[in-house]
């Protein structure tokens, strides 16, 4: 048998952001905290989505969201939520702070400690729907997490966890592709390949779910055919647009899984000594990580290059690793900054990862580490 759930309610075109008022009156949202970071908040995304909602004017502002969500932040938001007698949760920006929102609805009504509920500890089926409804409005395009039913945050002990249920998915999705406009090259081009992976790797997991592998390949299309026109000219609003929708779409398929580039990219998002943004440590794992899959996927790797117009002799690691180059992303784990004395502790915790369930290719440590090492 294969369940097959779609999922939430999405809104999307240039300008909706401006209905959030009535949007947060239909979800019986009275008091809400908003979720941002810093920098969506410096560059007025926050104030342009308030001046649409009194409930929103008024509302307070958790700003501080880590690049990587972090306990230590979702405690502190949750501290903001409760002293201010919120029912609920805005959050705008990237899946750094829609994911934050998310852990903070969750224990908005349920117990700590946030361990609990993680995904590899046994925490899926503690997750009820007592989570705080949860508004996301993405200021990038390419994480998804506005439809997705995961949460990715890094414990007080460093360990970078999943935290997986359909109640974490948000009751709304406001994608306004106005709200992308301003962002930066470098950004548009690293969320953009953040896109690219989820489409590739949801569409190459092994579980049953056609109709997600249809909205994968589709996601993947657009994205491939606008991401450079994207970061070459930010205003120009049909890239935008088309990719918001394939980010969206890369978001809707998460429910086949994803696989061995998040497996590593997870625990690396989660080191302390250095900060990795989680689009570019995908679009440099993701040429190693298809060589490793190749063999289990030939027939699915042949309607990729058939989908992208590519000839039937492509090799889709090299040309991923092109096209990354391209948009100007860095070509390896060392020039980010990544030491490689932790490749022996990232491999064990991939295996231990979520995402390595759905890989199409079983992967040991040794596996892991072989891919770490093709990616410095």
């Amino acid at each position: 048998m294969a369940l097959i759930t779609y999922l939430t309610t999405t809104r999307f075109g240039f300008g909706e952001v401006a209905g959030i008022d009535a949007d947060l009156s239909a979800l019986g949202m009275h008091k809400p905290l908003i979720i941002a970071d810093k920098g969506v908040v410096a560059v007025g995304l926050v104030g342009t989505v308030q001046a649409h909602s009194p409930a929103l004017h008024a509302a307070p502002v958790f700003d501080a969201t880590p690049t990587n969500p972090t306990e230590e932040a979702v405690l502190a938001a949750l501290t903001l939520y409760r002293e201010n007698g919120c029912d609920g949760l805005v959050a705008i920006g990237g899946g750094s702070p829609i994911d934050l929102a998310k852990g903070v609805a969750l224990l908005a009504g349920h117990d700590g400690p946030l361990e609990t509920y993680a995904a590899i500890l046994g925490g899926i089926p503690k997750v009820t729907a007592a989570v705080a409804p949860v508004i996301a409005i993405p200021t990038t395009s390419g994480t998804g997490s506005e439809v997705g039913r995961a949460a990715l945050i890094t414990l007080k002990d460093g360990r970078k966890l999943g935290f997986i249920s359909p109640h974490l998915i948000p009751r709304l999705a406001i994608c306004d592709p106005e709200l992308t406009l301003a962002l930066p090259a470098w950004l548009t081009a690293a969320t953009g390949m953040d896109a690219i992976t989820h489409c590739i790797e949801t569409y190459l997991s092994p579980r049953e779910n056609p109709p997600a592998e249809a909205i994968a390949l589709d996601g993947l299309k657009r994205a491939v055919a606008h991401i450079e026109r994207a970061v070459t000219d930010g205003s120009d609003r049909e890239a935008r647009k088309q990719m918001m929708m394939a980010a969206l779409q890369g978001g809707l398929t998460f429910q086949k899984g994803l696989g061995a580039v998040h497996a590593l990219s997870h625990p690396l998002g989660g080191l302390k000594e250095v900060s990795l943004h989680h689009g570019t440590l995908n679009a440099v794992l993701l040429p190693a990580v298809l060589r490793f899959n190749e063999p289990e996927c030939s027939l699915k790797y042949a309607e990729i290059r058939r989908a992208l117009g590519l000839a039937p002799d492509t090799d889709l690691a090299s040309w991923i690793a092109d096209l990354s180059q391209r948009l100007g992303m860095p070509a390896s784990l060392s020039q980010m900054g990544v030491p490689r004395s932790v490749v022996p502790a990232i491999a064990e915790a991939a295996v231990k990862d979520h995402s390595t369930a759905s890989n199409p290719r079983a992967a040991a440590a040794a596996d892991y580490a072989a891919m770490l090492e093709a990616s410095f």
